[in-house]
């Protein structure tokens, strides 16, 4: 039998948190292995349905895990999507007319495009080195791939891929480099 509750606690970085049932009781854990749509990640405060099951020890365990009006969430992730990956079109666009206008090189466009193309691809490897459990990519090498200029790449990834959007301290560090990127073309480009 099918039960419902609140995912009361997210913890992103983890894979891991509890369902707050909506009968009460005891927060049933849950594993980021048991949502049945994976391309989707939960957040926090997201309503679910879910089969609830016990683990080794007796606790309870949520299985089948299914976020709830996903329609009235999905009419929302475009605009949410769409923003950034607009801005970053018009950064690339004030780019490549600074390279046109002679105020910056032409191997700076060329290395935001292809910076941007690797990074993207190191996202999509990360992402499915997530869904299958295996080695990942360190934040780190991320944000470094972003800070020289991989940044376009990453926020597209992060929107089209839904991946590494939700974890507040990667964000915080991912918008540092984005910053640091945009001052320093912007002082070459004054230069």
């Amino acid at each position: 039998m099918r039960q419902q509750g609140t995912l009361t606690v997210w913890k992103d970085d983890r894979g891991f948190g509890f369902i707050a049932p909506d009968g009460g009781g005891e927060p049933v854990f849950v594993h980021a292995t048991a949502f049945r749509d994976r391309d989707r990640r939960p957040v926090g405060g997201e309503r679910v349905s879910y089969r609830l099951t016990t683990d080794a020890r007796g606790r309870p365990k949520a299985e089948q895990v299914t976020l709830m009006a996903e329609r009235g969430i999905a009419s929302l992730v475009p605009r949410r999507r769409t923003v950034p990956l607009l801005l970053t079109l018009l950064f690339l666009a004030v780019v490549a007319g600074a390279v046109l206008a002679g105020r910056l090189p032409f191997p700076v466009l060329l290395l935001y495009l292809l910076a941007s193309a690797i990074t993207f691809l190191v996202y999509a490897l990360d992402k499915s080195a997530a869904r299958r459990d295996r080695w990942r990519t360190r934040e780190s090498t991320l944000h470094l791939l972003g800070l020289v200029g991989g940044w376009p790449g990453a926020l597209a990834a992060q929107r089209l891929l839904r991946h590494k959007s939700a974890k507040a301290s990667f964000q915080a560090a991912f918008w540092g480099t984005v910053v640091a990127n945009v001052a320093a073309v912007g002082w070459l480009a004054a230069t």
